[in-house]
């Protein structure tokens, strides 16, 4: 199924049902297909071809979802970047894509105006807010209204012969080092994980998800990709600046399902009066991008009795990985569950053999038809992450990821490979370390790492965010840590922040503590 199929055949099935809830106001499918009809057709007069890139730089709003189907009907790649992006990043990604449209408005193309004589592959940019008086710097390109022209001849029956196995997304994650690269996917791809999602989580056309996540991120957008597969509605919201607000407009909407991050759970949970806020309608919260605290998990339940709370784990790669069972969350809170429908997710050890006993740490492999094709442009980046099964048609995604298996067969995240610290000869997870200062009720950010040592080959530094008004010292967490691990895995180094930087993602930002 082609994912651009996702809005057709919802339009069909319900075309007066409310799709999408944005800034106030509220589209029906029918609404949708009417928008996308109409910038189809503008975009094919630009005589964008089959597999064209185009870059949507946009906060989350009416027209990034109209953008993003509009490119699909007319056989085109979209890729969309975050909206805090700065210049030099953007300028990067649209050489690198070789897009030949930008799609963004008069703040984001002035943020940007600096590198447009540096973009050799573009050739028009639509602007939401188009202005005639505005200017680019590389002059061979054109501005052009986003909205509607009318009398435009109808050119989406032209034959495209777009197959499932085409690509239909390019999705650029940051890298620990240099640019991003840009994961390559396909409607099949794209499909598949829409699916098994669909059908672990129970969606139904009733459904009501409430978004906060920019579209840029992965797990944003396929909110968005996944109601309109199974005809449910979306409440696009920009951001989770405003907590109170968005409570009270999950509220408001009878919504049924809530996407977070660590970062999201972690404001919740700090506003005293959250539990005046009653949200019936909610069935389920979902959290990836980074595990959840133990504690934090028990703080969710307690503080969402009656909701279906999903701890689950994934990788832009292949989109999703595996989920926990909400059942199942108070006896296995640290564990990301299994291999969610229609993929398989096994360990390897250092020579690449299968792990098969239990609770021996290795890396996370994932086959199923969710793998990305590779790494746009970096072939020999690919090489190092997909490689041949047993039955030479297996692809098989190395994650690059530790995790453990216990005897039920449930994943348990360890750390990156990278991320490993070797310490006086001995290697030590991060993670490990990370649980244990945890479970200190006064600790609410926690990232451990090595840092150059010259006797012990790298030392472990902790740093760590603590709860307002608190008085744990630094010689106090590292009296816990000797209660509870071995020496060698003792932070020689603690330093306390008031708060951890963070990923676009909402992941806490390991590189930037390591550089600065």
């Amino acid at each position: 199924m082609l994912v651009n199929q996702f809005l057709t055949q919802s339009i069909e099935k319900y075309p007066d049902k409310e799709a999408l809830i944005c800034s106030g106001w509220r589209y029906s499918y029918k609404d949708i297909g009417e928008k996308v009809k109409d910038f189809t057709n503008i975009l094919l007069t630009k005589e964008l071809e089959k597999s064209d890139r185009v870059v949507i730089y946009l906060e989350n709003s009416l027209e990034s979802v109209v953008a993003i189907f509009s490119i699909l009907e007319a056989g085109g790649v979209f890729v969309v970047v975050n909206p805090q992006m700065k210049s030099k990043k953007m300028s990067y990604i649209i050489n690198d894509s070789g897009a030949k449209i930008l799609i963004t408005d008069k703040v984001h193309l002035n943020q940007i105006d600096d590198v447009m004589g540096e973009c050799k592959f573009l050739q028009d940019v639509f602007l939401v807010d188009y202005e005639d008086s505005l200017n680019v710097k590389n002059k061979t390109i054109n501005l052009n209204p986003f909205n509607s022209v009318k009398d435009i001849i109808d050119k989406r029956n032209q034959v495209l012969n777009i197959v499932d196995e085409d690509l239909a997304s390019i999705i650029y994650t940051s890298g620990s080092t240099g640019f991003p690269k840009g994961v390559t996917l396909t409607h099949l791809n794209m499909s598949s994980a829409a699916d098994s999602i669909i059908n672990y989580l129970e969606n139904n056309s009733d459904d009501i998800i409430f978004n906060v996540l920019p579209l840029s991120f992965d797990y944003g957008l396929y909110q968005v990709l996944m109601a309109f597969k199974f005809g449910g509605t979306i409440v696009l919201e920009k951001s989770f600046i405003f907590p109170h607000h968005v409570l009270q407009r999950i509220k408001e909407e009878n919504a049924t399902g809530f996407p977070i991050v660590p970062a999201i759970a972690n404001i919740l949970l700090r506003l005293k009066d959250l539990s005046k806020y009653e949200l019936p309608s909610l069935r389920y919260i979902t959290n990836t991008a980074q595990k959840l605290p133990k504690k934090t998990i028990f703080s969710l339940i307690d503080a969402f009795p009656n909701v279906k709370i999903y701890s689950m784990y994934g990788l832009t790669e292949c989109k999703r990985v595996s989920y926990l069972p909400p059942e199942k969350l108070k006896e296995k809170p640290d564990s990301v569950g299994q291999s969610m429908p229609n993929t398989e997710a096994f360990l390897v050890d250092d020579r690449g053999k299968r792990i098969t006993k239990p609770n021996v740490i290795g890396e996370l492999v994932v086959r199923g038809p969710n793998i990305m094709v590779g790494y746009w442009n970096k072939p020999e980046e690919t090489a190092k992450v997909i490689k041949t099964g047993d039955d030479s048609k297996d692809r098989l995604l190395y994650s690059g990821d530790l995790f453990s298996m216990d005897s039920d067969g449930d994943l348990y995240f360890q750390g990156r490979k990278d991320d490993m610290i070797k310490t006086a000869g001995e290697k030590v997870s991060p993670k490990e370390i990370e649980n244990v200062l945890y479970e200190l009720d006064d600790i609410q950010e926690a990232a451990v790492f090595g840092v150059q040592d010259d006797i012990l080959g790298q030392a472990i530094k902790a740093v760590v965010a603590l709860r307002k008004d608190s008085t744990l010292t630094d010689k106090e967490i590292i009296g816990h840590c000797l209660k509870h691990l071995e020496n060698f895995m003792v932070p020689k180094f603690v330093e306390i922040r008031g708060e951890l930087p963070k990923t676009t993602t909402g992941k806490i930002s390991k590189k930037e503590l390591i550089d600065n």
